[in-house]
């Protein structure tokens, strides 16, 4: 029941994507084009806390993953009330420069495992972007000077949870989505001075992904899911496209373009063809846990049921949850639709059955966003299953317990024909081969000893991992 709960609104290690200029490196969340692939460096497949470690330095509390700006590997950081963005030196891991986000007050977040500091900063190659939904979009130069602030409110994520989404650059934007609610949007603004160029109302109350830039036979388009839909928007203009209906609740996972296709993987348990993952009915919680009979279920009622979730579903705030807020959570999980998809490009309006190429129901992924590689489509999810399908025809190859057991917060990246899974309680990271049609694992590695939320990095021939208190530099000795 805990677990049902949690999953139904907390993404807290969505994927990212964005066209860029592939020169930079490492430029956002999963790199080049949001793809996670790095297919011209060559990290190690075999490391640990005592082999192949070329630096490893303590980093503050935070969930975003690494990007490479300039000479320096970047992140965003929660310390001591302040927000934070952080630059070490990637040849030494020396601390090159931090520089705190003018937050007026710290947006709700989930406290037993999430953080204010979740969305990865994007690059340019010139200047360094960092998001925080407590105040929004901040820019500095690649020394940590701020070049610009576009100040937002405070967000009012679905129960509280917190940020998931990154920013992306293309062609001279920065483009940010915030579902919350009633006020859900997606903004572009100059990347150069940070004045808004176009802002777009969403009916998505909630979600965690980051957009995906892709080009289509008019022009480019932002491509963001979403609670219901998965919407494309003209880049230039903010004006929608086209849009695939049916979509996990509360989406968590990002798309990612392979080949001129769009795909998409996602999960959220409670959706109504979820038959193993149904919600109890209020009436049966009552006769659980309502020890009083008033017809609600207080704190201490709920203790056990609830657990660190209790808040999150406690929309007014008053101590208990009612009939009405139940309803509402149940309402939210059952909208949701699991599959994964490819989109062709060149639609308008509504695409499901004009433009969807294959579609598939299993195998899906929860926060780990799935990979495009070597004309596969991959995905893994909790338990270390690792599902492998023909990205062309979404025919599988292979669903099998490949990766080491347990949850999957960071998404897999890829290098040299190698995928690197990495499990979030202990850092065990599973290197498996890539392009073939049966499960081949290179490397099952020692564990990091910490949690590992973060996705990985690829840049200098080297893997660089964020665990919950340190940044690792693996790579072979030169």
């Amino acid at each position: 029941m805990k677990r049902l709960i949690a999953f139904c609104a907390v993404g807290i290690s969505a994927a990212v994507g964005v066209q860029a200029d592939q020169s930079i490196g490492w430029s956002q969340f999963r790199g080049p084009a949001g793809s996670g692939v790095a297919d011209g460096q060559k990290p190690p497949v075999e490391f640990g806390p005592s082999k192949n470690v070329r630096w490893k330095v303590r980093a503050p509390s935070g969930l975003s993953s690494p990007i490479v700006a300039g000479k320096n590997l970047v992140i965003t950081a929660f310390e001591g009330g302040k927000l934070l963005t952080v630059a070490y030196n990637r040849a030494s891991g020396k601390e090159a420069w931090r520089a705190q986000a003018p937050a007026k007050r710290i947006e709700a977040y989930f406290k037993a495992e999430g953080s204010p500091a979740v969305p990865t900063c994007a690059t340019d190659g010139k200047r360094i972007v960092s998001y925080f939904g407590s105040c929004g979009l901040v820019c500095y130069d690649l020394s940590g000077k701020l070049l610009w602030k576009y100040a937002m409110p405070t967000a009012n994520s679905a129960g509280g949870f917190g940020t998931g989404t990154s920013p992306i650059i293309s062609d001279g934007l920065v483009i940010v989505v915030r579902d919350e609610g009633k006020v859900s949007r997606i903004v572009a603004v100059d990347s150069t001075t940070g004045l808004l160029k176009w802002k777009k109302k969403r009916q998505s109350p909630a979600s965690y992904g980051t957009p995906v830039v892709w080009d289509s036979p008019t022009g480019k388009e932002v491509v963001a899911a979403g609670h219901g839909r998965m919407i494309a928007y003209d880049l230039r203009t903010g004006v929608e496209t086209w849009h695939v209906a049916g979509m996990p609740s509360g989406c968590c996972t990002s798309p990612v373009v392979a080949d001129g296709t769009l795909l998409f993987a996602g999960w959220s348990p409670g959706g109504a063809d979820d038959k193993s993952n149904q919600m109890p009915s209020f009436d049966s919680m009552l006769k659980e846990m309502d020890k009083n009979k008033d017809g609600a279920i207080s704190r201490k009622e709920g203790a056990k049921g609830f657990g660190d979730f209790f808040d999150s579903q406690d929309a007014n705030h008053d101590g208990r949850i009612s009939r009405d807020e139940y309803d509402i959570l149940v309402k939210f999980m059952r909208d949701g639709v699991n599959s994964a998809f490819a989109v062709r490009s060149g639609g308008t309006g509504e695409v499901s059955n004009s433009h969807v190429v294959w579609k598939r129901t299993k195998g899906l992924p929860y926060l780990a966003s799935a990979l495009a590689y070597r004309g596969q489509y991959v995905t893994v999810k909790d338990g270390g299953i690792v599902t492998a399908c023909d990205a062309k025809t979404g025919e599988e190859l292979y669903m099998e317990r490949v990766a080491a057991p347990g949850s999957y917060y960071a998404s897999p990246v890829a290098a040299n024909g190698n995928i690197y899974f990495t499990a979030l309680s202990d850092g065990t990271v599973t290197v498996v081969k890539a392009g073939s049609n049966k499960p081949e694992v290179v490397a099952t590695n020692p564990k990091l000893g910490e949690r590992v939320a973060a996705t990985p990095a690829i840049a200098d021939d080297t893997l660089y991992i964020r665990t919950e208190k340190h940044i690792y530099a693996f790579g072979e000795k030169r």
